[in-house]
């Protein structure tokens, strides 16, 4: 008989390590599964330490953070442990995170924290631990599908996290657990309070926790000095409208601080990083109909390589705040191709694309990957006259 996450025996010969960030969710895995009489151990880790992100509202993984993953260890009476990872964060996350926004890309620091940090490393250390399962605090489900276990959205789409956890493989989703897919925050607060938690009601987490001023060009400005080079700003149709500071001051589908004046609303369409310049141009430039992939993560239960020659009808997100949308799954040699049902504005080189197999809260991950260049619709691409470079660069982000 197997006990509430799966495994055989009786919970109390069970040991889950619990990963505490010291927010609500996490805190409540911990105590709901300590109440169920599971063998619980804590651990947090300690990430980085900019100062000011220790005291800063919405930051995680840093000082107060840390103090209340302790605080919430003792009172529902487990072990915790606080890991330094600073060093492995910042070359894991922090460095590759940098060097994507330099060269013009949106990247997702949250998804390759993830891939890297939590669930390859602490994943590792809790197999030292002893642990038969580690336990987080994101909304998501899993369970066991055709012989192996599959990732699902949750109940509660509003915090539905699947789109960041889209690289994990299917070894690691066989020891990770996730007891708050099926609860609502609403719900999971409410569990805080039953269990004694002072936490119950903190802020959640928000942005990027390693940036504390909340603008992303200050934190590339002092890991890389020098690397916001001045370069033109360009219209779609070649016209040069101004100069900006820095490529790592803009991002794809930004409309407001562009810093030109213009007879028309204008939009950031594409980053030349190569050379230097801000490509503008009317929203209906932003128009994605393909994406081109690389690192693609596959969770079905045939092999990507086993693909149909026609292309596999999935839904697909390209943002964590948008709902998947209709589109096909393609292989074209070695590249996987995503094709958009109607296309989809503003989409980034460096953001996740991630495959569902219908767009509801039963939906399972198809698993995803990195977006590594976009193109623009067939109408949209003949609206413009551009000069060959800018024109090439603005349709294949």
């Amino acid at each position: 008989m197997l006990n509430s996450l799966d495994l055989p025996g009786r919970p109390e010969d069970t040991r889950v390590v619990v990963a505490m960030s010291g927010g609500v969710d996490s805190s409540v895995v911990a105590g709901l599964l300590k109440r169920q009489g599971y063998d619980v151990v804590g651990v947090t880790l300690q990430l980085y330490d900019h100062g000011e992100a220790i005291h800063r509202k919405g930051a995680c993984c840093a000082g107060q953070d840390i103090h209340d993953a302790r605080r919430v260890a003792e009172t529902i009476g487990i072990p915790h442990y606080v890991l330094d990872y600073e060093q492995r964060f910042r070359e894991a996350v922090i460095d590759p995170f940098a060097a994507s926004y330099i060269a013009g890309e949106t990247p997702i620091p949250c998804v390759a924290c993830n891939q890297t940090v939590k669930f390859h490393d602490l994943l590792d250390t809790a197999r030292e631990l002893g642990a038969d399962v580690l336990a987080t605090g994101h909304y998501v489900r899993t369970r066991p599908l055709n012989g192996r276990r599959a990732l699902f959205r949750p109940v509660d789409l509003e915090r539905d996290q699947s789109y960041f956890l889209f690289a994990t493989t299917p070894e690691q989703l066989e020891f990770l657990r996730f007891p708050l897919g099926g609860l609502t925050k609403p719900e999971t607060r409410e569990l805080a309070r039953e269990l004694g938690l002072e936490i119950a009601d903190k802020q959640d987490s928000q942005d990027i926790c390693f940036v504390p001023t909340g603008r992303y060009s200050d934190l590339i400005n002092k890991l890389k000095p020098g690397a916001a080079e001045k370069g033109e700003i360009v219209h779609v149709d070649g016209r040069v409208l101004g100069h900006h500071e820095g490529i790592i001051n803009y991002t794809i589908g930004q409309r407001r601080g562009i810093g030109i004046a213009a007879g028309e609303p204008l939009y950031v369409v594409h980053l030349d990083a190569d050379n230097s310049r801000v490509i503008v141009g009317p929203r209906e430039a932003l128009m994605t109909h393909r994406m081109r992939l690389r690192e693609v993560n596959w969770l079905g239960d045939d092999a990507l390589e086993a693909l149909p020659e026609g292309g596999l009808e999935i839904y697909a997100k390209v943002r964590s705040t948008r709902p998947p949308r209709p589109a096909r799954l393609l292989r074209e040699g070695d590249d996987i191709i995503v094709e958009l049902d109607g296309g989809e504005h503003g989409i980034a080189p460096g953001q996740a694309c991630v495959f569902y197999d219908s767009d509801g809260d039963a939906a399972r991950v198809f698993g995803g990957g990195w977006i590594d260049r976009t193109e623009r619709a067939r109408d949209a691409e003949s609206a413009f006259a551009a000069p060959n470079d800018v024109q090439a660069a603005a349709a294949n982000g």
